[in-house]
């Protein structure tokens, strides 16, 4: 079975682990009701795609321990043996619909459609098509997700049966992580920048993915998004409007936002023979001045490695920030590879090298003058009294040649007053310290995230056995305020 397959050949542990969660409820599903009394709600969003592959898994493999190992569902064209449910709706995006009816067709699902709301047209359903259990596509983050776990029967006033939610311990990452791996349809509107759909009436592409463009407003897919707590913010909401606890809504944080990434090239670094430090003091310094930390990442010294890091990080990233493999060393990659992740050449640049001429004085010959080579069309020399040569910038790309802490210093120094790196509103920080386990406090917490999905929540112990610090970022000094709150009395109630 090609889902099954493709996961089990990832190198992405967490993944696995969490299919294999997924896929052990969807069995243990199968085994308490027969599959004709079994149903699925899919809705053409990514959850429910996700959902759909790991039934077709799940069964699949339900069948091979029930010794029916003649199964075959890897090709598309098969029956899928689970009645399913589409809510469809006037309101829907029109590429909704369409992924549906398309997805349906390539899977064999037998759709039953229904143009009522939710409560009702199940009700109607139910009455004619016995039904016991329903798998959902609910996770821990959705609205609807508090209060339920893996096998949760309807709520009072609803049609008995039982909700099954296998993803409900999924996060964002995971979803588009599944997606991804098994390389198989979503719909097109997570390309265009909507991270979670609704109607047509509420949901607008997600801002924190816009794309400066001279051609007009763009951008980048869903599973760019770097923090997924924020998949919701697309969910279109009035400038008045307020969210939970009184606070503001997500629309000061999403513009007052900028995303960094970190790319550091060195193969003694990976084999442990020197300490990175320059990753950990700009991960400060960038928090200082309000900056996001998406990622960071040690490279090997390979052009190929680098050139694909810069690729992958100059899309999804206001600037990228990338030190190490600089000089004449034949280990020295990253001008190179950041010429290769543009598609450029490398091409002599008189200017930088009579500041390398400079700088080396009686050692600089001929012999180096491939330092004296930049990435053609793209470079823009930093310049600043302080430094003995400029930076290099390439487009959003900046090359540090710093080696040690003062040489970070001093081109910190000059990022900041070039205003490469603007000041754009500090974190405000919280800190509560408690004596409860992880278990104790890990619902509470993540019904927090929710609750306050512009506050950076995250936990640490310095010790084993020592207490648990749970911190709490973020850009407006009320919502944290509100969170800290919040915490302290759920926590204190434990």
């Amino acid at each position: 079975m090609e889902i099954d397959k493709a996961i089990r050949q990832s190198n992405d542990q967490k993944l696995k682990t969490k299919y294999n969660n997924a896929v052990n409820v969807i069995q243990r599903a199968l085994a308490l009701y027969p599959v004709e009394e079994v149903a699925f709600s899919f809705n053409g969003g990514k959850d429910s795609t996700v959902l759909l592959h790991l039934l077709r898994a799940g069964f699949y493999l339900h069948q091979v321990d029930c010794g029916h190992s003649n199964v075959d569902l890897s090709n598309h064209a098969s029956s899928f043996p689970i009645r399913t449910i589409y809510f469809e709706s006037p309101s829907a995006f029109p590429e909704i619909n369409s992924f549906t009816y398309e997805t349906a067709s390539s899977y064999g699902v037998q759709l039953d459609i229904i143009r009522q709301d939710f409560k009702s047209g199940l009700e109607a359903l139910l009455k004619t098509k016995p039904t016991r259990a329903i798998f959902l596509g609910v996770r821990i983050g959705d609205p609807t997700a508090v209060g339920q776990q893996q096998f949760s029967p309807s709520s009072p006033g609803w049609p008995p049966f039982m909700r099954v939610n296998p993803i409900l311990d999924w996060s964002y990452r995971d979803v588009w992580a599944f997606l991804l791996t098994c390389k198989v349809p979503y719909c097109s509107l997570y390309d265009q920048g909507y991270t979670s759909i609704g109607s047509v009436n509420d949901t607008t592409p997600n801002a924190l993915l816009r794309i400066n463009d001279s051609n007009g407003e763009k951008f980048k897919p869903a599973y760019m998004l770097s923090d997924g707590r924020l998949e919701r913010a697309g969910r279109a909401k009035k400038s008045t409007q307020k969210v939970n606890n009184g606070v503001k809504s997500l629309e000061s944080y999403q513009e007052n936002i900028r995303t960094a990434s970190i790319i550091s090239v060195g193969d003694e670094i990976l084999f442990g023979s020197v300490e990175d430090q320059l990753g950990h003091l700009l991960c400060k310094k960038l928090h200082l001045i309000g900056w996001n930390v998406s990622r960071i990442a040690v490279v090997q010294s390979d052009v190929d490695s680098v050139a694909e890091e810069v690729e992958n990080r100059k899309s999804t990233s206001d600037i990228v920030l990338l030190y190490g493999g600089v000089g004449p060393l034949p280990s020295d990659v990253s001008i190179a590879g950041v010429a290769k992740a543009f598609g450029v050449r490398l091409a002599p640049n008189e200017e930088f090298e009579k500041h390398l001429s400079r700088l080396y004085g009686e050692k600089w010959t001929g012999d180096h003058n491939e330092m004296a080579k930049l990435p053609e069309g793209i470079t823009e020399l930093v310049r600043n009294e302080k430094l003995h040569v400029p930076l290099i910038k390439c487009d959003n790309v900046v090359v540090l040649s710093a080696t040690n802490v003062n040489e970070f210093d001093q081109q910190w120094e000059s990022l900041i007053e070039s205003r490469l790196l603007a000041t754009t509103g500090s974190f405000v920080s919280k800190h509560f310290t408690t004596s409860l386990s992880d278990l104790e406090v890990a619902l509470p917490l993540s019904k927090l995230c929710f609750e306050f999905p512009n506050v950076h929540i995250g936990c640490y112990r310095k010790s084993r056995t020592g207490p648990l610090t749970i911190t709490l970022d973020g850009k407006d000094e009320e919502i944290v305020e509100a969170a800290m709150e919040a915490i302290s009395t759920k926590l204190s109630s434990k």
